[in-house]
């Protein structure tokens, strides 16, 4: 696939996602507030990249997209929240999320953490309306349960939690990659092994999806370490060396940038030799995805 094709397929997927959480963000039946203060931050923009996950990996099995809308846009629910908490003064204290003020600073404290409560919670309703598609109950009983524990104690919601017991401090490797695991790259797994479900993947594929999307991850957070050293600012969006300022533990500062180089090459094969072996009908999208996402080519 090349980058021109990849860029419209990017677009016309990502449409997709935004026309129907603008119809999730118009929730009937609650406080005019807090369905403001929601729609805030959820229709606020952003790259849509877990939900073109989910699409791809259906895609991939050569099976129709729409069931995988809703899923697509509860993921983004879920990502939305965990912005809008970790923005909070008690956590990273920040102003501005994409050139706009926070959610805290236009509607208060208060509210924020109600409209993040109110989108992970609506993210479970979200799924559900798979149904619509005539997806089986227990694919979508297994997806919630996947999606609780890909976002919560287990997943994300622990890696954040380690992330934030984890500053200020020298990690050990292992410490980093179970934050990268969990607060990065678990969302990520959730995504295809989603859309697999949804296809009907059998248990081995799922299991060499789940390798792919977990070394996708992992190589994604290892190239954010490599780029704070060598990267463009306007391409990683935050100012070259700003880690090492925050004597911030990475990949380059653990293992050097000879050897965090060679294991961002290393998943991205592996990753790729999983594609291979799961026995899908298209591969080139998830390809192309992962590249687009790990070389920032956005």
């Amino acid at each position: 696939m090349s980058n021109v094709q990849l860029k419209e397929y990017i677009n016309e997927k990502v449409a997709l996602i935004s026309e129907r959480l603008a119809v999730y963000a118009d929730v009937q039946e609650v406080p005019d507030t807090l369905r403001d203060a929601m729609a805030y931050s959820l229709l606020a923009g952003g790259k849509r990249l877990r939900p073109l996950f989910v699409l791809a990996t259906l895609e991939s099995f050569g099976k129709p997209i729409e069931p995988g809308i809703p899923v697509g846009c509860a993921v983004e629910m879920i990502h939305t929240y965990s912005l809008i908490h970790d923005d909070l003064p008690a956590m990273d204290d920040d102003d501005f999320r994409r050139g706009k003020p926070t959610n805290h600073k236009v509607y208060g404290e208060a509210m924020a953490i109600l409209a993040g409560d109110a989108l992970l919670t609506y993210a479970f309703e979200t799924v559900c309306e798979a149904q619509a598609y005539n997806v089986p109950a227990d694919s979508i009983l297994k997806i919630v349960r996947e999606l609780s524990s890909y976002a919560g104690a287990r997943g994300m919601v622990g890696g954040q939690c380690a992330d934030m017991e984890g500053e200020n401090t020298r990690l050990t490797l292992e410490q980093l990659q179970y934050i990268h695991q969990h607060k990065t790259a678990d969302l990520l797994v959730f995504c295809v092994r989603a859309g697999a479900i949804l296809a009907g993947a059998e248990e081995r594929q799922l299991a060499l999806l789940t390798r792919y999307a977990n070394n996708i991850g992992l190589a994604f957070q290892i190239q954010d370490d490599i780029l704070d050293v060598t990267g463009d600012e306007m391409k990683i969006g935050k100012p070259v060396g700003s880690d090492e300022k925050s004597s911030k533990s990475t990949y380059p500062s653990l293992i050097g940038m000879e050897e965090s180089q060679a294991t961002l090459q290393r998943l991205v094969d592996e990753a790729n030799e999983a594609l291979t072996e799961a026995g899908l009908t298209d591969t080139s999208i998830l390809r192309a995805l992962a590249t687009f996402v790990i070389e920032r080519d956005h």
